[in-house]
């Protein structure tokens, strides 16, 4: 079933043309990623499906009564409430039907003043109304509430903080809290995982997957869409095109489009020079035949539909190379302790980099990862314990706040002043790379994006030439064609890596270690972030199962307790062959309802009153057992 379809949708500012007859469609339950570069158009899309922003032509068709949430990248949560009641306020139509029932409930307790039948009337009104309430969730919203909150990231004690308290990212998590509450059946979320730590973009996957609407997400983050995602819209060059599949599936799909495309545009230019060239040998020789001929060829040629060369977006380019190599000893932390005041962020903190590693630095928000960072680069001092560089290091350093940057001056002067043994063309050609060309080098650093505050920290860390990459979230502004640029850049680096970052697709490609800073103390992992989940997810199993596994059991009860396992185990896979099941025939059922569209909108139907009362019975029929296998399938789920 098609919960949104745009046809030709096209949206401009002045001359500057943003989206030019964008057209496709999204089925129920559909997770769509919206793909493209920084301005490419994904949130003015976002803005004109939600109402928001006028388009200039075309049209959205939504499924009726279909209800839509929207959450902007932008997001700016003006209220004055707590943030518990603030969420307590999706929930206003159940709180009224609550109030209702103790009314009713106090009026059913005074049965003495009412006659039987006013009684019963009442009684049978207030079985429907707590029917619906419980229907709606009317005994569960609070815990509802609690649960999304603490999945995002708030602890408890945060729920009644008032909103102007709040910082961006924790206003716009409550945001996406109150989007969530209100299930809606079609969801746009714009970097819904911006402000979000691990934990909590690991909840937020988990909650949408098992989501029982529609959605549509623009995101940076590659491992979130590869993960929830089964179509991807990009939207490139003012169009787009939908791909089947997760990101990492459309990265293939897209390449060996471009390849066909470009063997397609290349045969045809060949095919167009050879009939010139005939039509041009038929015109030389003069004759009326041959003019005829010409011109027959050039109708047909002129006639031709045209192949469209690939356009390609200007990339940006990173190469880090460092000057000399360091000793084998990188990096050497022992018994390092940080406090502010009575807050302990962490304590003997012992740890070794050595030339050549790439290690990541992984942990809540507020756990002191930045903190260790500036320890490090001695910037601030640490409460005991002590830092140790090695021999020949040379540390260049990405800093997230990207506050390394002069905003009083112009782009070149920012570089230039950096690196003043440098002619200008090299300065130019050096920024032309990272897309600052023209009179681009002259804007004010204070007038950039964050995206081009990002590359220009970048420039001047692949001028620098350093041995030891201190990175504290890289990938942050950037978009997706540069962070897979960064990523490639690094791979090749020859000397040694230490970074934070959230970017778990960036972390699968770089790390060969990850360190775990939680609850004041560093644990350490092999590998990549890949590997770190499933070890993770190795020792909760392991713990559980010494947990249930205790000495103390006898015989007969250790029997029992595989029996009950036995049979849970065999529960979960009935369950999950009937979740399979429901799946395959709910999308059987769903294409039947498309196939079935597809004739009622065909004007000849109605010519047969017989068919057309046919073909609509079994639409009719098709869309109720859907919406009863949704309910069995959410029932399971």
């Amino acid at each position: 079933m098609i919960v949104l379809a745009c046809d030709k949708v096209t949206k401009s500012y002045g001359i500057d043309i943003i989206l030019n007859q964008i057209t496709f469609s999204v089925n129920a339950r559909h997770r769509v990623g919206v793909v493209g570069g920084n301005g490419s158009g994904k949130s003015t899309l976002f803005k004109i499906i939600a109402g928001i922003l006028p388009m200039d032509s075309g049209e959205i068709y939504k499924a009726k009564d279909t209800t839509l949430g929207y959450l902007p990248q932008d997001t700016v949560l003006e209220s004055e409430n707590t943030i518990w009641n603030e969420l307590m306020q999706v929930f206003t139509p159940l709180l009224e039907q609550e109030k209702l029932l103790r009314k009713m409930e106090q009026q059913m307790a005074d049965y003495a003043s009412m006659d039987e039948a006013m009684y019963s009337r009442l009684l049978n009104e207030y079985s429907k109304l707590q029917e619906s309430f419980e229907e709606q969730g009317g005994y569960s919203y609070e815990s509802y509430i609690k649960g999304v909150l603490i999945g995002l990231g708030f602890s408890p004690e945060e729920f009644h903080m008032p909103i102007p308290h709040l910082s961006g990212g924790q206003k716009t998590r409550v945001a996406l809290a109150k989007v969530l509450l209100e299930k809606p059946d079609l969801m746009l979320l714009d970097e819904p995982t911006n402000h979000l730590d691990l934990d909590a973009i690991q909840w937020l996957e988990d909650y949408l997957s098992a989501y029982p609407g529609t959605i549509m997400i623009i995101s940076h983050d590659r491992y979130f869409l590869d993960s929830l995602c089964n179509n991807i819209l990009e939207i490139e060059n003012t169009t787009c095109r939908l791909y089947k599949g997760n990101y990492t599936s459309y990265q293939k799909q897209k390449s060996r489009w471009i390849a066909q495309r470009e063997k397609e545009y290349g045969l045809q230019q060949k095919e167009i020079a050879r009939q010139q060239e005939i039509i041009e040998r038929y015109r030389s020789q003069g004759t009326e035949r041959s003019v005829r001929a010409a011109e027959s060829r050039q109708k047909m040629l002129d006639k031709m539909e045209k192949v469209e060369n690939v356009l390609y977006a200007d990339k940006v380019r990173f190469s880090f190379d460092a000057d000399r190599q360091s000793g084998q000893d990188v990096l050497m932390v022992d018994s390092l302790s940080k406090s502010f005041e009575d807050n302990l962020l962490f304590h003997d903190i012992t740890f070794n980099l050595r030339l050549g590693d790439r290690v990541a630095i992984m942990g809540p928000n507020g756990c002191g990862k930045s903190t260790l960072f500036k320890i490090i680069l001695g910037q601030i001092p640490p409460t005991s314990g002590s830092v140790k560089i090695g021999t020949g290091v040379e540390i260049g350093y990405y800093d997230q706040e990207l506050t390394s940057l002069d905003p009083n001056k112009t782009v070149i002067e920012e570089l230039w002043d950096s690196f003043p043994q440098m002619t200008e063309t090299e300065i130019r050609n050096a920024l032309a790379a990272r897309l600052f060309k023209g009179d681009d080098v002259y804007q004010p650093v204070a007038s950039l994006s964050g995206g081009e505050k990002s590359r220009l920290i970048l420039t001047k860390l692949v001028l620098a030439n350093n041995n030891f990459l201190m990175l504290d979230e890289p990938t942050n502004h950037l978009d997706m064609p540069t962070r897979e640029e960064l990523e490639r850049a690094l791979i090749e680096f020859p000397g040694t890596i230490f970074m934070i970052s959230h970017d778990r697709y960036f972390l699968n490609k770089i790390a060969t270690r990850i360190f775990v800073l939680e609850s004041g103390e560093i644990t350490e992992y092999l590998g990549n972030y890949d590997d770190y989940i499933n070890k993770k997810r190795e020792m909760e199993i392991l713990a559980s199962q010494s947990q249930e596994e205790t000495p103390e059991l006898t015989k007969t009860a250790l029997k029992e307790q595989r029996r009950r396992q036995r049979l849970e185990s065999q529960k979960a896979r009935e369950e999950k062959e009937r979740l399979e099941f429901l799946e395959q025939e709910i999308h059987r059922l769903e294409q039947e309802i498309e196939n079935l569209e597809l004739e009622m909108a065909n004007p000849k139907l109605y010519e047969n009153k017989e068919e057309m009362l046919k073909v609509q019975q079994q639409y009719e029929k098709a869309k109720n057992k859907v919406d009863e296998l949704y309910m069995k399938w959410m029932d399971l789920a």
